[in-house]
Formats: C-alpha cells, sequence, structure tokens
C-alpha cells in the first residue's frame, strides 16, 4: 500500500464523521441512479427530443460515450488500482460493492462529462449540473468506494470528454450548439 492510499484511506475515515442516516439515503439514490450512467442518459434522452435542445443532447450524447470509452474500457483496465474496502477490511458498506476497478471514478466521470456537454443551455443549467457532479463525486467517497484521487480523475476525464465533445460539435461540424 503506497502513502497516497493510506493518506486517502484516512480521508475518507475522516469523512466517516459525517455518516447519518439522510446522507446514507441520498449516497446511496445517487449510486443506484448513475450506476451504469442511467440518469445521465435520460436526461440526455431528454435533450435530444426538444429542437430547441438537440445540439446539446448530441453534445452531451457523445460525452457521455467518450467518457465511458476513455474511463470505463480505456483506464480503469489499464490501472487496475482496487478499491478502498479491498485494502481496509474494516470498511463496512452500505450499498453494494462495485466489481470493477476504482482508478477513475465512473459515477463522478459521467456526472462531470454531462455538466460539460449541458453547459450551452446557459449559467444556470450549468451551475445545477456542475453541483449535481460534485454532489456525485462526494457521495462515492462518503460510501468509501473511491478514493479522493478516483474521483478527481473522473471529474477530469468526464470535463475534458464534454468539453471536446462541444469543441467536435462547434468546430467540425461548424454548428452553433444553441
Amino acid at each position: 500500500m503506497t502513502a497516497l492510499s493510506l493518506f486517502e484511506l484516512d480521508i475518507l475515515n475522516a469523512l466517516q464523521a459525517l455518516r447519518n442516516p439522510i446522507f446514507d439515503i441520498i449516497a446511496k439514490a445517487l449510486d443506484i441512479l448513475a450506476a451504469r450512467g442511467e440518469i445521465f442518459i435520460f436526461l440526455t434522452a431528454l435533450l435530444l427530443i426538444f429542437p430547441r435542445t438537440r445540439k446539446v443532447g448530441a453534445a452531451c450524447a457523445l460525452a457521455l460515450i467518450l467518457d465511458y470509452v476513455f474511463l470505463n474500457l480505456t483506464i480503469k483496465p489499464w490501472v487496475a488500482r482496487i478499491r478502498p474496502y479491498d485494502l481496509d477490511p474494516g470498511i463496512k458498506l452500505i450499498t453494494d460493492p462495485p466489481h470493477d476497478y476504482s482508478f477513475p471514478s465512473g459515477h463522478t466521470g459521467v456526472a462531470f462529462a454531462f455538466a460539460s456537454g449541458v453547459s450551452p443551455l446557459g449559467k444556470k443549467a450549468h451551475t445545477m449540473a456542475l453541483i449535481f457532479a460534485c454532489i456525485m463525486g462526494f457521495s462515492r467517497l462518503y460510501l468509501r468506494v473511491h478514493y479522493p484521487t478516483d474521483v478527481l480523475a473522473g471529474a477530469l476525464v468526464g470535463t475534458l470528454s464534454g468539453l471536446f465533445s462541444l469543441f467536435f460539435w462547434k468546430k467540425r461540424l461548424k454548428s452553433d450548439i444553441i
């Protein structure tokens, strides 16, 4: 175990002081809502339905696909980092344990990919999506299924996926997003 992993376990242990039944329910609900990106796929589908938001929906769809390919199919198996609860047998999870690798956080990545992709809808929509993405990332730490660096890397990969998607739509397709 590296010094960084030990430091990160200390952070996860310190966060347990926040544990309470209401936070437990919220964190478990977020875990279920984004287990395979369902909430973000649903929101993207909604954007695709309406002509006014269709281009943003397409940008979000590309962002989610890029995030999935880079994060889940490429980086996770390449790094193959085990999860915190595998290192510390004293950790009692309040959710079902994920069965893939830890680095980077897929839940966080998809949340930030969506938040970046939705930014052309305006400051209010972007801010709400970013807040939700931050809460999603925090919930991964709260549930003790990811290290802080997993969440940071997920946020970075997701944000880059969203920004690339917006760049693609704007520059390559010569299309205004909105």
